[in-house]
């Protein structure tokens, strides 16, 4: 097939990307680069099946011309991090929502099937755990730019069902805290990547407030299989599935495994919430995803444990990190230890 993916030099676009290009397909990636990386995707450059396009998904002209030559379009392109869209929501909303209605707007003239890559924030602070993919939404004042992400990956289904009521062939995913390889070593969007980046540095790990609020995290080949399923299920078509893991596990409970991986001797320093955001900022203690029906319909479950997840992104993140004199860790045979020990 010939596919489009949006935000395809991104971590989940990249990873997927490398999925569509080892099953033969003929890909082609739009990504600004804003969060993307070229070196995600580079190693696809030199084959005549990708094809990578540097411009954003606003850009009418460009996603028209793409969308014509595809056969399906996953749509992965958004802005997202709590914190980057708590700084900047007018930016936020407007790359999902826009970006999201000119995909599906050009997706319904030319008759192509869209996947569209929506979120677990979509539940707001709702506390009825599990989350179903047809539970209510709670939310906060409008005055809170927390839950302006919400609010835009809520618009984008919208639009998505609304097209599918005409007929167009889409599906929605929930992704739930995915990680991996390619996550951004700076942090970006993730609290593992923090750690990770925090314990090579030899850093403390920021720990939010008690760091008693859970999250279910999935590993980046259970999240692109999940993906692929919803996709090319027929049955899916239509509906909305949580792509996630139903193991909770508390942030502090997660710094405290990456410092036993890690073998690094940072400690664990409590901040906040207000001291990393605004006084107004929001939060949800508990996102634990209802898999259900992402099992009975796609046959998906996530496979990978924690422990093993985070071991590979570990191994990942030392493998950029090498090189860096500032890097806390070295690697050896019996695995991780402190430079300094």
């Amino acid at each position: 097939m010939r596919i489009l993916v949006t935000g395809g030099a991104g971590y989940i676009g990249s990873n997927l990307v490398d999925r569509l290009m080892a099953d033969g397909h003929q890909v082609y990636v739009v990504d600004n680069l804003s969060t993307g990386k070229i070196t995600n995707i580079q190693h696809h450059l030199g084959s005549e099946r990708f094809h990578f396009v540097n411009d954003s998904i606003l850009n009418t002209t460009t996603m028209e011309r793409l969308i014509q030559q595809v056969d399906m379009v996953y749509h992965l392109a958004a802005v997202v991090g709590v914190k980057y869209v708590v700084e900047d929501p007018l930016r936020g909303i407007t790359v999902n929502v826009r970006g999201t209605e000119t995909v599906l707007e050009l997706a319904f003239k030319y008759w192509r099937k869209v996947l569209i890559a929506s979120s677990s924030e979509i539940y707001g602070k709702s506390t009825n755990v599990p989350l179903s993919e047809d539970d209510d939404r709670v939310l906060g004042s409008t005055s809170v730019g927390r839950w302006s992400y919400s609010d835009s990956k809520a618009i984008d289904e919208y639009f998505a069902f609304a097209y599918g009521k005409k007929g167009l062939p889409v599906v929605v995913v929930r992704y739930f805290n995915s990680y991996g390889p390619r996550l951004d070593p700076k942090g970006y969007g993730s609290v593992i990547a923090r750690f990770l980046g925090q314990a090579l540095r030899g850093e403390p790990l920021t720990v939010y407030d008690d760091g008693l609020q859970t999250r279910c995290f999935t590993y980046i080949d259970d999240t692109v299989r999940g993906t692929l399923l919803a996709a090319t299920v027929p049955e899916a078509e239509g509906l909305v599935f949580n792509i996630g893991s139903s193991r909770e596990t508390s942030i502090l409970e997660l710094a405290q495994m990456v410092l036993r991986i890690t073998g690094a001797r940072s400690e664990i320093r409590h901040i906040p919430y207000t001291e990393v955001y605004k006084a107004e900022f929001e939060e949800t203690r508990r996102r634990v995803p209802d898999v259900r029906r992402a099992k009975e319909v796609l046959g998906f479950e996530a496979q990978t444990p924690l422990e093993e997840g985070l071991q590979r992104t570990l191994d990942w993140f030392v493998g950029q990190d090498e090189a860096s004199p500032t890097s806390g860790l070295q690697r050896t045979k019996e695995g991780y230890r402190c430079k300094q020990s």
